[in-house]
């Protein structure tokens, strides 16, 4: 095997990881919201579950996607927290257990990534 086809097999393996990891934390995610699941995985769980090490998903999500897995597995749970802000009636303390939070540690973390309290970003939704 030539220089050029190990290359392009690694490539390949980066983005098979990449698909695999954003597939996983995508139906993971959906497991906790629907209860099917008490808890978010830590990142070396989810990396044992992709049968990698830790260090090898770390290193591949940065390479391909230019970010820490974490990063995007927040912005996932932030995303589906949006949508559960705008679309029902629950209260954002209901919302926090739903995502496995205490309702102040919830809302810290969602200001931290919109720059806005979770009852903010419902009453700013809702008056647009």
């Amino acid at each position: 095997m030539n220089y050029m086809q190990n290359d392009e097999k690694i490539l390949k393996r980066g983005a098979e990881i990449t698909a695999s990891y954003f597939a996983f934390i995508d139906q993971h995610i959906q497991d906790v919201i629907s209860g099917n699941i008490s808890e978010f995985m830590e990142l070396n769980e989810i990396a044992g579950q992709l049968a990698i090490s830790h260090t090898h998903l770390t290193d591949t999500i940065k390479k391909e996607k230019g970010n820490h897995p974490c990063h995007f597995y927040d912005a996932k749970i932030i995303e589906q927290a949006e949508i559960m802000l705008s679309e029902t009636n629950r209260s954002v303390a209901e919302i926090a257990r739903i995502f496995t939070y205490d309702p102040s540690n919830f809302s810290k973390f969602f200001k931290k990534w919109t720059g806005m309290t979770p009852g903010s970003f419902r009453k700013n939704k809702k008056n647009k």
